[in-house]
């Protein structure tokens, strides 16, 4: 009797009954040819703009340190002072030499003027004359001399008070009052960096940029606008800068050890935001492909051998498989250089059930859908799964009420 309630309530399910299915739903996009920036994001490190070590010219005690440590210091500002009495000490020998010196010049022309007249009166020899005028001219040249060395005696006591060398951010104070420095000793008291504006050195792999010349040699890629790539930098709990920074250069030569090359880019870091030794990613516009075609990267699938493909849904909707040749990842798309075209239909989401010349039902691809489409699948294949064991239940019953 059972058999008999089932099978009236589902006719069209008797065994051996073919059952009509529908195309399986999949996901697509309509690609069209539009410009996209080539934008690489890459690994950094900041450096200062300029650093300069605080040294001493001249040896001495340490008596003063006059700067705060991790203070602003200008050019030129006294950092430490050095004891400058025995330096004061050669001043006033040097100025007594210059004095002794230019009172034997002074003595010495005069002894050479008055050869001189005497010679004019044939009173004194040539001789005479010529020895006074050595004589005066050696006088002339120990008070120049002395004068230089007199200078140097003032230099050196102006040494003793330790100058900022360039302006920036001072760092620790190496070395305190009552250390002695040996002249040549190279004892570094501080170190200074300039850190506004500062220098972000970002790498690059040498087969990337060899490639980014290349597309722009051949017109694949047009160059930035006024030849200026604006650089945005990711901080490490990426967060974005909030100053674009402009790249300057990048290096001649490759590093033999890792293969890459430098790129410096300068960044605006007027609160001191950017210290030199951290660890950024930049992201850098290096060019623009003006009719490039994307895809989303879930759409590129890879044969055994690597080589790329997609899936494309032709005329009748049926679906083949298409090689493409893909380029850089952009924005979390694949740029596709070769294999489709402006108005090809991509398969981006619902391939379990599709095989090449299968029907689909093609519905536009919205990435917030995303998971309600394969919420729709799941459950799809759930009620497959239900009609399949209840077609199961019907041939079973069936085959039991034939039996004799």
């Amino acid at each position: 009797m059972f058999a008999v309630m089932l099978s009236a309530c589902r006719p069209e399910q008797q065994a051996g009954t073919p059952v009509s299915v529908p195309p399986p739903e999949v996901s697509v996009v309509t690609v069209e040819a539009q410009p996209i920036p080539y934008i690489r994001t890459l690994p950094g490190r900041v450096a200062p703009l300029r650093i300069a070590e605080v040294r001493s010219r001249v040896s001495g005690l340490i008596v003063k340190r006059l700067f705060e440590q991790g203070a602003q210091v200008k050019e030129g500002d006294i950092l430490y002072k050095i004891d400058p009495a025995p330096y004061e000490v050669e001043v006033a020998r040097s100025e007594a030499e210059v004095t002794r010196a230019e009172a034997s010049f002074t003595l010495a022309t005069q002894q050479a003027e008055r050869v001189e007249a005497l010679l004019s009166r044939q009173t004194a020899s040539q001789a005479q004359y010529d020895a006074a005028y050595a004589a005066q001219k050696q006088a002339e040249a120990e008070v120049a001399a002395a004068r230089a060395a007199r200078d140097r005696a003032k230099l050196n006591l102006g040494y003793t008070d330790v100058r900022a060398p360039i302006s920036g951010r001072i760092g620790r104070a190496l070395l305190t009052e009552g250390n002695l420095i040996e002249q040549g000793s190279g004892q570094v008291f501080a170190t200074i960096q300039q850190l506004d504006p500062i220098y972000v050195d970002i790498t690059q792999s040498v087969g990337e940029v060899q490639r980014l010349r290349r597309d722009l040699a051949r017109g694949e890629l047009a160059g930035p606008a006024n030849d200026v790539a604006d650089v945005q930098l990711i901080m490490d709990d990426g967060a974005v800068y909030g100053s674009p920074g402009k790249l300057l250069f990048s290096e001649v030569t490759a590093d033999p050890s890792t293969g890459q090359v430098t790129l410096r880019v300068l960044f605006p870091n007027p609160q001191d935001e950017l210290f030199p030794g951290m660890y950024v990613r930049a992201r850098l516009k290096q060019g623009v492909d003006v009719d490039a075609i994307a895809v989303p990267q879930q759409a590129i699938h890879r044969t055994n051998e690597g080589k790329a493909e997609v899936w494309v849904v032709r005329e009748g909707d049926r679906v083949m498989l298409q090689p493409v040749e893909v380029g850089p990842v952009v924005d979390h798309n694949w740029i596709v250089r070769e294999g489709l075209k402006s108005g090809d239909r991509v398969i981006v989401e619902g391939f379990q059930k599709i095989s090449p010349g299968s029907i689909v039902r093609p519905a536009e691809w919205r990435p917030e859908h995303a998971r309600d489409l394969k919420l729709n699948q799941r459950e799809r294949l759930d009620s497959d799964e239900r009609d399949r064991r209840f077609r199961m239940v019907d041939a079973n019953t069936a085959d039991r009420a034939q039996r004799p």
